[in-house]
């Protein structure tokens, strides 16, 4: 009965801290799947590509924030503690997301409108830089033994959960609204929506404990120390972020660049591609627990290895085939495969991160790690893979993409558990 009960308290826990996490990935998603409409809204050029591009690069312009969020909030809660940083990520988040849905069009206030989108991207993304690390280290540090990567894994199954809650979300916007009106207004709903899920949040996360293994800490290391430790330990940051590249690329261009993706590229309907969308996120909420619990009785290494070389070996001929003939049925399969990918990789990966960095600096260290990641390259992955169809003219260039994120994978997984190996060693 006791253990029936610490199992209940346990998952809604982890309810509690991954709540937040689903605010930040449905925003995200809610841009990206509505980006070609933003364009038309906020970036008018005459030109679609230009529009489309402008769209596109303020959505990663919200990554380039990630790393002064993770730095910065990172450095809040491993001084202040886990509970009171999420409750402050979930607040700036709420407010970024509020001015994004309220804000004029370019028709009504003119250049102030793309700015102020802008302005509330720039502020997700600050929250986002650290609401990644938060949720992750926290899950770790409740975990039960053996059982961490499972736990951790649940941090990309509530992004999966706005993956799956947003698209459809679209899929009954697009079968009750006409089209012109989708374009002109109804793309705006799912972000008020986002709004009006922020109260039920923050009655959620408030109720949120401290974790043991935080307080558990005699000394808590001040910010300047933080800062000082994450500059020793620069090189584990690098390896880290090159080892989260092959997770933020494959999950962008599977959900946020899909629809976009099928839209323009294939000449695919908004609902069909919003259906596959839709699958994606069940796809990758299935296999994330299932990997993650792997993970803790294969270990970490295995699935990172052979996950990175799959997707180097199997990702460019698929998507090609995709490209040859398009229809739903090709970009579902093919979509399916790529998420088992993505899932199978990520299940290991998150929590490998959070077990290399050092316990002083977890957050601030997993944070930076993941952002710079999302900063540097998979935030961009949209703008990017559209920039690399344009001017290759290949339709299947998002495959050469991630590709070349899983080459980082595989290097970084070499180089971080080799360099763990050698730190266990020296320690015995």
């Amino acid at each position: 009965m006791a253990t029936v009960a610490l199992q209940e308290s346990r998952a809604k826990t982890v309810f509690r801290v991954v709540s937040g996490n689903f605010l930040e990935m449905y925003d995200f998603m809610v841009y990206g799947y509505y980006a070609h409409a933003i364009a038309k809204t906020y970036f008018p050029t005459g030109s679609d590509f230009a529009s489309l591009m402008l769209s596109l690069s303020v959505f990663g312009a919200g990554f380039l924030m990630r790393p002064l969020g993770a730095i910065f909030l990172g450095a809040y809660i491993d001084h202040h503690g886990r509970r009171k940083g999420l409750i402050l990520t979930l607040l700036l988040m709420a407010i970024g997301t509020l001015v994004v849905a309220a804000t004029p069009s370019y028709g009504t206030i003119g250049a102030l409108a793309p700015a102020l989108v802008l302005l509330g991207r720039l502020l997700q993304g600050f929250s986002a830089g650290v609401e990644l690390g938060g949720v992750s280290v926290y899950l770790a540090e409740m975990s039960p033994p053996g059982k961490r990567g499972f736990y951790c894994s649940w941090q990309s199954g509530s992004q999966q959960v706005a993956v799956i809650f947003a698209a459809l979300l679209g899929v009954v916007l697009n079968l009750w609204l006409p089209v012109d009106a989708m374009a002109d207004w109804g793309w705006r709903v799912p972000f008020l929506v986002g709004c009006l899920i922020v109260p039920f949040l923050f009655i959620v996360r408030r109720s949120l404990k401290e974790t043991d293994a935080f307080l558990a800490r005699r000394t808590r290391p001040t910010i300047p120390q933080i800062f000082r430790s994450i500059g020793s330990n620069w090189a584990l940051v690098l390896a880290g972020m090159m080892l989260v590249v092959m997770t933020t690329v494959s999950f962008y261009l599977i959900t946020a660049y899909t629809p976009t993706f099928g839209r323009q590229e294939l000449a695919l309907s908004s609902l069909s591609v919003l259906i596959v969308t839709t699958c994606v996120g069940i796809s990758n909420l299935f296999w994330l627990p299932v990997m993650g619990a792997l993970s803790d009785r294969i270990g970490r290494r295995p699935l990172l290895l052979g996950f990175s070389l799959l997707a180097i070996v199997t990702v460019y001929p698929a998507v090609s085939w995709l490209v040859a003939q398009p229809s739903f049925g090709r970009l579902l399969i093919v979509e399916l495969w790529l998420s088992f990918i993505y899932a199978s990789y990520n299940g290991a990966m998150v929590v490998a991160l959070t077990e290399v960095m050092p316990v002083e600096v977890r957050t601030v260290g997993f944070s930076l790690a993941y952002s710079l990641a999302t900063a540097i390259f998979g935030g961009f992955t949209p703008a990017i893979s559209t920039y690399l169809i344009h001017v290759t003219g290949n339709k299947a260039a998002p495959g050469i993409w991630m590709s070349l994120a899983a080459v980082c994978g595989l290097v970084a997984t070499i180089v971080l558990f080799r360099s763990e190996a050698a730190r266990q060693q020296h320690r015995h």
